[in-house]
């Protein structure tokens, strides 16, 4: 690991154009305060070998991608700052005439970080200025959101992803360009270019989707045996999530005489691209459906600091915004009150928070009405305890299952509803109204109910949510709503450290300063 030894390139930027640097700034702080902020010792652990050349010193490279997520540049253009731009040299330590470094050397600093036990060590080393300040002392609101983040590659279709991924066996696998030149007929895989044939034309699609699905697993089936590296066993597996995730037996086959075609759908938690395996279609909403991944965060909203982030594959039910919502409240101390939109108000969201002590201040997902503008299941009284249903006409019957609170339940009114004066504004169903009781429901009930009803309640959501609303609008800011990086680790770690430039420059707005080695607030200075 390369040590900072204060020897700079020409003259330094900091003592001789100290004038220049806006006072109040990130650069200037980072300037004045670099070392105190990322001190060598928090990055011995990423360089264990003594042999070799000694690297750039990593304050300078901590500095210097901390800039590059504030204000959004790709590693050419955070280069060409340090190179020339008096603001950037002052706060990374550069001499005038220095010259920087190869753009090439943040993407291996990030890869280095992504790759260590402490990725995201960087935010945390900000986290720890935000302690030490006592700025959130006494602060007790989190505020919950998440944005939909566009992943760095083009989405594949079904034919793309089925060819390169048996190029990326081909080229991984020890043996297998042998197998594919006697087994794959379908196309020329040394052969850069799409297949010749009329894309315009239904049946030739269908057909080549079939044999290519027929290379796969003519490949797959051929393969030596072996034992496999790490790469060699992620291309085969690879090839076997998209030889089977779009493609269904044909019309008039059983799946086992080898004829395929697309599947009618889009399959579950479907991958989109063999360049990015991690990257999925997103569905913020029922109509607005995006390809990449999702970003959660959690924010005091007063002081509009990040509290903490997670970046995950915007599908599958383990990163819904219910379940990284409990992840992301997992480090608070004390309890807090909890805001969210509907989101984050699932039933067992809201049992494990409750259980932690937390008040909620989760907006509750509203009923729908089984006819339009009819009764909802609030219009029914609901005795979980007793297992029993009284419909808005007072006829009750009981819940399945009696003893299965923690499952789902249905409760059948059948002939009840027959002749029924209300049926109309109840159901249309022939057999009647078969109301489905889940788990937690009496939680849920009362939530809707003090949304609906207590005032207290809805100032407080009213005035503390909005706020995220604001943090999510500055992560995205300066175009950083498109990822640079592929993978999870990669973007949860740029995510991180942008989210640690924003709460170091709200820092520095609220009078972030050091005195005797202790890092403290001065209003004054705001």
């Amino acid at each position: 690991m390369g040590e900072w030894v204060g020897e700079t390139v020409g003259p330094d930027v900091w003592e001789t154009c100290r004038e220049l640097i806006p006072s109040g700034s990130v650069f200037a702080f980072l300037a004045e305060h670099r070392g105190a902020l990322f001190p060598a010792g928090m990055f011995a652990d990423m360089y264990p070998s003594a042999n070799g050349r000694p690297s750039m010193p990593p304050q300078i490279l901590a500095a210097a991608i901390t800039l590059q997520a504030l204000h959004g540049l790709s590693d050419f253009e955070t280069v060409q700052e340090l190179r020339c731009d008096l603001r950037w040299k002052a706060a990374c330590g550069l001499g005038l005439h220095d010259m920087a470094f190869d753009p090439s050397l943040p993407a291996y600093f990030r890869r280095r970080l992504a790759r260590s036990v402490q990725p995201n060590r960087v935010f945390e080393a900000v986290r720890e200025v935000v302690k030490a300040t006592g700025v959130l002392k006494g602060k007790h609101r989190r505020a919950l959101d998440s944005t939909v983040l566009d992943d760095a590659v083009a989405t594949q279709d079904t034919v793309t992803q089925l060819i390169a991924a048996v190029r990326v066996v081909i080229r991984e696998v020890p043996g297998a360009a042998h197998v594919a030149a006697r087994q794959c007929t379908a196309h020329d895989y040394t052969d850069p270019g799409k297949p010749r044939i009329a894309w315009n034309d239904e049946q030739a699609r269908a057909d080549l989707v079939d044999a290519l699905v027929t290379d796969a697993l003519r490949l797959l089936g051929h393969l030596p045996d072996q034992q496999l590296g790490e790469k060699a066993t992620n291309a085969v597996g690879l090839l076997a999530l998209v030889a089977g995730q779009d493609v269904e037996p044909a019309e008039d086959s059983d799946g086992r005489d080898g004829r395929w075609r697309i599947t009618r759908g889009t399959a579950q938690d479907r991958m989109i691209s063999t360049v990015d395996p991690e990257s999925r279609h997103v569905h913020k909403t029922r109509t607005h459906q995006q390809d990449g991944y999702k970003a959660h965060l959690a924010i005091e909203p007063e002081t509009g600091l990040y509290t903490a982030l997670a970046l995950t594959p915007g599908a599958g039910a383990e990163h819904h915004e219910a379940a990284v919502g409990l992840e992301l409240l997992a480090d608070e101390h004390e309890p807090v009150d909890a805001f969210g939109d509907t989101a984050y108000s699932t039933g067992d969201a809201r049992h494990s928070l409750q259980r932690q002590g937390h008040r909620l201040f989760l907006k509750p997902a509203p009923l729908r009405a089984a006819v339009p503008g009819g009764f909802t299941l609030d219009d029914f009284a609901i005795d979980t305890t007793a297992a029993t249903v009284t419909c808005p006409a007072k006829h009750t019957v009981p819940l399945s299952d009696p003893g299965g609170q923690h499952h789902q339940r249905k409760a059948a009114f059948k002939d009840l509803c027959t002749g029924c004066p209300l049926r109309e504004r109840c159901t249309k169903a022939k057999a009647g109204r078969i109301p489905t009781i889940r788990p937690h429901h009496d939680l849920l009930t009362a939530a809707r109910r003090q949304a609906a009803n207590d005032p207290a309640w809805q100032a407080d959501y009213r005035r503390w949510r909005p706020p995220v609303e604001r943090a999510v609008a500055w992560l995205v800011h300066h175009g950083n709503r498109k990822l640079r990086y592929r993978g999870t680790i990669a973007n949860d770690t740029w995510l991180h450290t942008r989210a640690a430039a924003l709460n170091l420059r709200r820092l520095i707005n609220l009078g972030l300063t050091r005195t005797s080695g202790s890092w403290t607030i001065n209003p004054a200075t705001t």
